[in-house]
C-alpha cells in the first residue's frame, strides 16, 4: 500500500481517453465552454501557456503545469487571440483512492493547478510516452497507455504527499492568531492596491510577504472570502470603471494601467465582471 492510499489489490483505473490537443488562436478562433465531468480529468501543459477561468478564478498554466478537474469542477479554456499552446488530456473512471470518493483526487489545499516541485521532470517524461503512445498506436497500446497513466496517477499523488509548503501551512496555522492573520492580508491588500499597475503573480506576493503561495491563499480566503488574484483582478478593473470615464484614454491605455499588456484580455475580464465591454461601459 502507498503512504496516499493506493492499493495494489483495487488499484484498476479506467483510461477513458489519452490525447494532445492542438490551439493555435492565431489561426482560427475558438469558443470552448464553461464545463465539468463526472469523472477525473487530467489536462496537462506540454507546450505554451494557457489561460483558464476554473471555478470562478482565472489561472495562467504554463508549461508541465497540470489542471486536477475532480467531478464537478467547473473550468474552460480562454485562449486570446495570440495564444498557441498544446496540452495531454486524460480522462479516468473506476479510481478511488482508500476514504476518498470516486474519481477525485484530494488537491491538499494547493488548488485545481498543481505546479511541480519535486517529480516535475519525471512526469513530463511519463506525459511524453503517453503521447509518443497514443500517437503511433503499435500492438498493445492500449494496456501500454493505461499502464502508463497508472504511473502518472502515482507520481501525482506522490507530489502531493511530499509538498514540504503543506508542512508549512500546518506550522503557521497553528502558530498565527487571528489579529496576525488580518495584519498579513491587510498588507497583501496594501500591497496590491500600491502595486496593481505592475505585473504581480502569487509567488511576487508570497516573497514579499516571506510566506508561501499556499498559505497566503489560504488565510486571504478565510479572511477575505475570495482569492488573492481574484481580488487583484477586481482592483483593477475599479480602477478601469473610474479611467474610462475620460473618454480620451483609449482601452489599449487604460488597460495598460492597470496591469493589462493585453487589451483583448483586458476586455474579456470586464466583460465577464460587468456584463459589457470596455467600449459599451463607456
Amino acid at each position: 500500500m502507498f503512504e496516499y492510499g493506493l492499493c495494489t489489490e483495487n488499484y484498476n483505473p479506467d483510461l477513458l481517453f489519452a490525447f494532445q490537443g492542438v490551439v493555435d488562436a492565431t489561426k482560427k478562433s475558438y469558443d470552448f465552454k464553461y464545463h465539468c465531468h463526472d469523472f477525473l480529468e487530467l489536462s496537462i501543459v506540454t507546450s505554451g501557456k494557457v489561460e483558464y477561468y476554473i471555478d470562478g478564478n482565472e489561472y495562467i498554466l504554463n508549461k508541465g503545469d497540470l489542471l486536477l478537474s475532480n467531478p464537478g469542477l467547473y473550468h474552460m479554456e480562454t485562449p486570446n487571440e495570440r495564444s498557441k499552446y498544446t496540452q495531454l488530456h486524460i480522462g479516468i473512471n473506476n479510481f478511488k483512492l482508500s476514504e476518498i470518493r470516486d474519481n477525485y483526487i484530494d488537491n491538499k489545499g494547493v488548488g485545481p493547478v498543481l505546479k511541480f516541485k519535486k517529480h516535475g521532470s519525471e512526469f513530463l517524461k511519463c506525459c511524453d510516452e503517453i503521447i509518443k503512445e497514443e500517437k503511433m498506436k503499435r500492438m498493445g497500446y492500449p494496456l501500454v497507455l493505461k499502464s502508463l497513466v497508472m504511473k502518472l496517477l502515482i507520481i501525482i499523488c506522490r507530489e502531493l504527499e511530499d509538498d514540504d509548503e503543506k508542512v508549512e501551512e500546518n506550522i503557521y496555522s497553528c502558530s498565527l492568531e487571528s489579529n496576525e492573520k488580518q495584519n498579513i492580508v491587510k498588507s497583501i491588500i496594501n500591497y496590491m492596491n500600491d502595486n496593481y499597475m505592475n505585473d504581480i503573480s502569487l509567488d511576487k506576493i508570497s516573497k514579499n510577504m516571506y510566506l508561501s503561495p499556499v498559505y497566503i491563499s489560504k488565510i486571504f480566503k478565510e479572511e477575505i472570502g475570495d482569492s488573492p488574484i481574484n481580488y487583484l483582478i477586481k482592483i483593477r478593473l475599479a480602477k478601469a470603471e473610474e479611467l474610462l470615464k475620460d473618454n480620451s484614454l483609449p482601452i489599449k491605455v487604460i488597460a495598460k494601467r492597470v496591469g493589462y499588456n493585453d487589451a483583448y484580455h483586458f476586455s474579456k475580464l470586464f466583460k465577464k465582471y460587468y456584463g459589457v465591454s470596455p467600449s459599451s461601459f463607456r
